[in-house]
């Protein structure tokens, strides 16, 4: 039988028309920006966000990381929320890289709004960080796909703007929210300052993340890129699976986001499930009752031939993406109804 994969949309694998584009790529040195293919994805990047400039990295933490780095300096401090994938997931590299500090504020499911971006600003003395960049993340993956609105976007702007901060957005799932607000790329990309967009989530790219930026930015950005090790030679392989992504799987999001829906209310009904966060976009999160553990539900699933991933002490995500076909979701519901605890 075959897995249903819900672990992550990270997992996804490069569909035909993919692989044919890889195939027959134009490639080229692209430390020396002779790669004809990652120059196209990184030019139809930067147009599609209306900014100047972008450049193509191995992982969306190497963008995160790099875009932390050019927008700030030792002693300085970067505002986002606690589940920030930048605090959560990529090993403090603000600390290491950056030799910056964190100022973690508490929202509801990830999202930042002006007002407490306003108040979480430090006063310039010497005994304090500088703050110097807010970092917003959208969708949030541990908000269990949070989304932001254009106009809570713009306020947080207003005020960066205000204090003199530049603002980064973690876009590493922004098509996502992209697909459920109907704002263009570019209306969210006159917002902010930088923007890493990640191809290899549900997009279905097997590798591979934009840093979008203006020219200057990005010029200091590829210096930083390098040091950091992500200088890549004939990259274009996976810049075609990036265009071909860009140019054939975006509409298609709106279905992941309705199996993950699906998936929501079949939970919703059963006596096992105590709190499902509002689904938004392609990410389920919710807790189980106690005393059941995810780790023996999620066995229970696997054996099921369903996989999923603990996501706290009593909490399971599921992740829907382009290999999770509709019979798929109908089956992992049916073997949703069945457990007995």
């Amino acid at each position: 039988m075959q897995t249903i994969n819900l672990l992550s949309d990270t997992v996804t694998k490069p569909t035909p028309g993919m692989l044919k584009a890889m195939w027959a790529a134009e490639v080229g040195d692209d430390v020396f920006r002779e790669d004809p293919t990652v120059n196209a994805l990184e030019e139809k990047c930067a147009a599609l966000f209306g900014h100047e400039a972008a450049l193509f990295c191995p992982s969306g933490t190497m963008t995160n990381q790099i875009a932390l780095k050019v927008h700030t300096r030792p002693l300085d401090e970067v505002i986002c929320d606690e589940m920030s994938h930048i605090y959560q997931y990529e090993v403090g590299g603000y600390a290491f890289h950056s030799g910056i500090g964190v100022n973690l504020l508490r929202t509801p499911n990830g999202i930042l709004d002006a007002g407490s971006v306003a108040a979480a600003i430090k006063p310039r003395y010497d005994w304090l960080p500088k703050s110097s960049l807010v970092v917003i993340e959208n969708t949030c993956n541990k908000g269990g796909g949070s989304l932001y609105e254009l106009s809570g976007i713009r306020a947080i702007r207003a005020v960066c703007r205000q204090h003199g901060l530049a603002l980064h957005l973690d876009g590493a799932r922004i098509f996502n929210a992209l697909a459920e607000t109907g704002d263009t790329p570019a209306a969210i990309g006159a917002e902010v300052d930088s923007i890493s967009i990640c191809l290899s989530k549900g997009l279905g790219a097997p590798v591979g993340s934009v840093l979008v930026g203006s020219r200057t930015f990005i010029a200091e950005a590829r210096r930083v890129r390098k040091v950091m090790g992500g200088g890549m030679r004939q990259a274009g392989y996976l810049a075609a699976a990036g265009i071909y992504a860009l140019d054939h799987q975006v509409e298609r999001l709106r279905d992941d986001h309705a199996h993950a829906r699906q998936l929501s209310a079949a939970l919703a009904d059963l006596p096992y499930v105590a709190d499902i966060r509002p689904v938004q976009t392609n990410i389920v999160i919710f807790d189980l009752v106690p005393p059941l553990l995810p780790a023996v539900f999620l066995e229970y699933l696997l054996k099921n031939n369903i996989k999923a991933s603990a996501f706290g002490p009593q909490t399971i995500r599921f992740v829907t993406h382009l290999d999770v076909q509709q019979e798929m979701i109908n089956r992992a519901i049916e073997v949703l109804k069945k457990y007995k605890p």
